[in-house]
């Protein structure tokens, strides 16, 4: 019975152990990922990339009002960013600027969303789909956060 504890202990120093091996492979390789991730991610405003990253958070504990917020007033379909959030590899933030800039340039969430997961960035999509440039855009965009912030009753800044 003198032996129980002792092995217990030594389990249990193991899994601590393990446990922190892969947080810290888990930490770096998210710190490996971020610079592209970043880019990737990269409006070209940096006050509506501070909101985008927000909604990530926003939409990890209220994915039903953020889901309903781009399909009421951003007039995207239900079914496809439920996919995009889903399966479809991206963020809510961006999920959120897809739908916006689709908006605000007169092209479909689909179409957007389609143009970031094959150009692997919001600056590779405004360059092959030839969009307006981003002093025309962006104002609008920041509207239509402004207007989301204000439902979502979350502070803006």
């Amino acid at each position: 019975m003198q032996k129980f504890p002792a092995i217990l202990a030594a389990t249990l120093a193991c899994l601590l152990a393990c446990g922190v091996v892969v947080a810290q492979e888990a930490e770096n390789s998210a710190q490996d990922d971020a610079p592209a991730d970043a880019q990737a991610r990269a409006t070209g405003d940096d006050w509506i990339d501070a909101r985008l990253r927000d909604m990530d958070t926003y939409a990890a504990r209220h994915r039903e009002p953020f889901v309903d917020e781009i399909v009421r007033y951003l007039e995207a379909p239900r079914a496809l960013v439920d996919e995009a959030l889903a399966a479809g590899g991206m963020r809510a933030g961006d999920v959120y600027y897809a739908c916006a800039l689709a908006r605000a340039s007169g092209r479909s969430c689909r179409t957007l969303m389609d143009a970031w997961r094959t150009d692997g960035g919001w600056a590779g999509v405004a360059e092959r789909l030839e969009l307006e440039p981003a002093a025309r855009l962006h104002p609008r965009i920041r509207e239509d956060i402004g207007a989301s912030y204000r439902r979502w009753a979350r502070p803006i800044d």
